[in-house]
């Protein structure tokens, strides 16, 4: 399982996260995801931990937690949904340019 942490500072990194979640168990990744044109935080996270017990722990006494001025949004991370090009604008727009 994987947790979800949103609302974070653009202040926070990689090792922050580790120690804050290593307080319920063993972190085995942290995933901060950046702008790919600005290369800025995107201001939320992705936390794997060796344990689900840990990762319950974690999300039930982090989430509305104030951390770095910010109130954490804490809670297992959804799927990916895969993207069939329906949600994709090019992917649209090249299906209705092949049907002319």
């Amino acid at each position: 399982m994987t947790i979800y942490v949103g609302n974070l500072s653009y202040r926070a990194t990689e090792e922050d996260l580790k120690v804050v979640f290593a307080e319920y168990g063993e972190v085995k990744r942290v995933v901060l995801p950046t702008d790919r044109e600005t290369g800025r935080l995107r201001g939320f996270a992705f936390v794997d931990m060796n344990e689900d017990t840990q990762e319950d722990a974690a999300i039930s006494e982090l989430d509305g937690a104030e951390w770095m001025g910010r109130q954490l949004r804490v809670n297992k991370a959804k799927p990916r949904e895969e993207n069939n090009g329906n949600g994709n604008r090019r992917g649209s727009w090249a299906k209705k340019q092949e049907s002319y």
